[in-house]
Parts: C-alpha cells; sequence; structure tokens
C-alpha cells in the first residue's frame, strides 16, 4: 500500500493526496473525505519521508555533542538539559536524533552532510572541548542551530548559557562577606569559553575588593571529573601553601576536592571552605552538603527549545542569551561559622 494505490483507489492524482495529507486548503471536503476514509479502511499511513518531501519539513533535531572530547550522557548537567529540551521540542510536534562522531571523525568529520541527508529542520549543539570544524561549518549553514555553552555566530544561529561573569562573582563576594581572603580557583586546562569567563570574572572579583591574586591557587585540572579536583587539592597539601577558601568551576571538581582535604586531616568548612558550579543533585548529599551556584537547567532546556523552534520558523534574531545564576548555601563554604564576618587568615 502507496500513496499511488491511494490516489488510484480514490480517483485522484498522487499530488491531490499529498495535499491532504499534508493539510493543504485547497482541496473539496468531499474529495478529502473520501481519500481519508480509504486511507482508514486500508490502514495507511504516510511515511516521514514523503510528507518530508511535500512540506520541506521533517520535524526532526539533530543532537550533537561537540568534540573529539564530549561530555555526551556522562555529565550530569548537560544530561538535564538534554532532558527538558527533549520534552519541550516534543510538544512542539519535534523528535530527535542523536548524531554519534565516534567513527567518522577518522575519515573527515561533517555535521552538515548529514543534517541535510536526514533533513533535519534544525540541531542543538553541546558544547565539548576540542570541538570540530564540522560544527562550525555547520553553523555557518542555513540550517538552524542553537548552542547550549558554546558560542555560535551564524545567521541562523544563537547560543544559551549561564551568566558565567555573576556566577564567579556571586561565589567571591560571598567568600567575602564571610570574612574570607585567601581564595583559590580550580578550573580546566583545555580551552572553553566557559571556564575562561568564570576565571577571568573571578580575577576581577577578588581586585573589586582589593584581595591579592595569588598564581598558585588559580590553577587547572585535566578533565572534569572528581579524581582532578582530588589531585590539586593534594598537591596544594603537600606544598603546604593553602587557600582559605576554594571555588571549583564544577562540582565535580569540588567533590574530589573535599575528599583529599578529608583524607588529610583538614574540616571541610572549619579549615577550608568550598564552593562548586553547577548544583548537580549529589551535592545535596555530599559530607558537607555542597555550597555551589545552580545553572537553571529547567529554564536553560526550555530556552533552547523554544529559540530553536523560532530559529526554524524565522522569528529569531538574538545571538546569545545568558540566565541569571544562583548561589545555593549549603555547609561546605562555612557560612554559619563565619556569619559574624570575621576575617579569616590563613
Amino acid at each position: 500500500m502507496n500513496i499511488k494505490t491511494i490516489a488510484s483507489m480514490a480517483g485522484v492524482s498522487v499530488a491531490t493526496v499529498s495535499k491532504i495529507i499534508n493539510n493543504y486548503t485547497d482541496i473539496s471536503e468531499d474529495t478529502r473525505q473520501r481519500v481519508l476514509k480509504i486511507m482508514e479502511e486500508t490502514g495507511y499511513r504516510p511515511s516521514s519521508s514523503a510528507k518530508t518531501l511535500a512540506t520541506k519539513k521533517s520535524n526532526l533535531v539533530g543532537v550533537i555533542f561537540a568534540g573529539k572530547l564530549n561530555v555526551d550522557f556522562s555529565h550530569p548537567f548537560f544530561v538535564d538539559i538534554i532532558n527538558v529540551f527533549k520534552k519541550q521540542i516534543g510538544l512542539l510536534g519535534y523528535d530527535l536524533l542523536f548524531f554519534s562522531n565516534e567513527k567518522f571523525l577518522d575519515n573527515g568529520e561533517d555535521y552538515l552532510a548529514r543534517s541535510k541527508y536526514f533533513s533535519v529542520d534544525g540541531c542543538i549543539i553541546i558544547a565539548g572541548d576540542e570541538v570540530e570544524k564540522s560544527v562550525f561549518d555547520l553553523d555557518a549553514s542555513p540550517i538552524p542551530c542553537i548552542g547550549v555553552d558554546i558560542e555560535l555566530t551564524g545567521d541562523s544561529s544563537c547560543y544559551i548559557m549561564s551568566d558565567n561573569q555573576k556566577i564567579s562573582m556571586k561565589v567571591v563576594e560571598h567568600f567575602y562577606m564571610n570574612g574570607y581572603r585567601d581564595m583559590g580557583f580550580i578550573g580546566i586546562e583545555r580551552p572553553s569559553l566557559v571556564i575562561k569567563e568564570r576565571e577571568e570574572a573571578f580575577i576581577a572579583s577578588l581586585k573589586r575588593f582589593s584581595l591579592d591574586v595569588r598564581p598558585e591557587w588559580v590553577v587547572y585540572a585535566k578533565d572534569y571529573a572528581a579524581e582532578d579536583g582530588y589531585q590539586i587539592a593534594k598537591t596544594w597539601i603537600q606544598q603546604g601553601d593553602l587557600p582559605r577558601a576554594i571555588f571549583a568551576a564544577t562540582d565535580l571538581l569540588a567533590f574530589g576536592v573535599i575528599r583529599a582535604f578529608k583524607e588529610s586531616g583538614l574540616r571541610v568548612p572549619e579549615d577550608i571552605a568550598v564552593v562548586g558550579c553547577d548544583d548537580i543533585e549529589a551535592c545535596r548529599y555530599t559530607d558537607p552538603p555542597l555550597t555551589t551556584v545552580k545553572q537553571d537547567k529547567q529554564k536553560i532546556g526550555r530556552l533552547a527549545a523554544m529559540v530553536l523552534f523560532d530559529l526554524m520558523n524565522k522569528q529569531m534574531e538574538t545571538k546569545c542569551i545568558k540566565v541569571e545564576p544562583e548561589l545555593v548555601i549549603r555547609s561546605s563554604c562555612g557560612a554559619r561559622q563565619n556569619w559574624n564576618h570575621t576575617m579569616v587568615k590563613s
């Protein structure tokens, strides 16, 4: 059973059946009902490819975890965003198509060619490290793209991220208000717009309060994992020169830092205060519970879906949307211990 058979049984052209399938209005109601009745009786369902050819829309959105070192489904922050995005874009009538880059990277990556092959209406691109050139070829194409934590500049693209400057400003201000003056920062050594903005804002915020910027306390882990934060903290402990308050650029790094200090007999927050970033679910259950900067994953995911929808319908021109972060105060920052704002020095 195919569209030609339906057309023959109804005594109409293939073009007429196609128009009825795709809800064109220039068909008489009698003809429409006759064709629909035959489709119902025969159990015929038009293929997605037939609809795509007729409407030039596939109702598919490509999902790309960009980079040779990508975050994919192992990163709790991005997984939550994709789950929210999936629900919202689904309500708008779209399905998701996940692109793998595990094999084709070796032979010359090409997201643009594959987006065209599958006729996706748009793409969401999740930031990773060592991002492939093909990502920016796709960004420069007419295919609408929304980036999360990756800067896109194409005419049909937009990107969304938390306000990373405010993330660091909130942390430094909170430490300062609670009497801490010797502050350290743990970032990631690989190039990243997000980490770069957090580091620059951290240093600028220290200077704003006339605090010293100690280069040995602004350090870079190899990766985002807890083990990397653990190794950084162990190095500080061995050197014997520790900051009194530490801002780790991700919660996972902060988990490792706390573990290293506790193993060495240092107390968090009595001896050293620690703040993370992302507010993943595990923050509530660490010992002590982790103070962190919450990135509004619900808002980022929904915004990504709504903005991409508008891009696909040529109703959006904004290039960058920044989402306000929120400092979530728990025990690890020592706020209660130092609430009288007494200066804490090493």
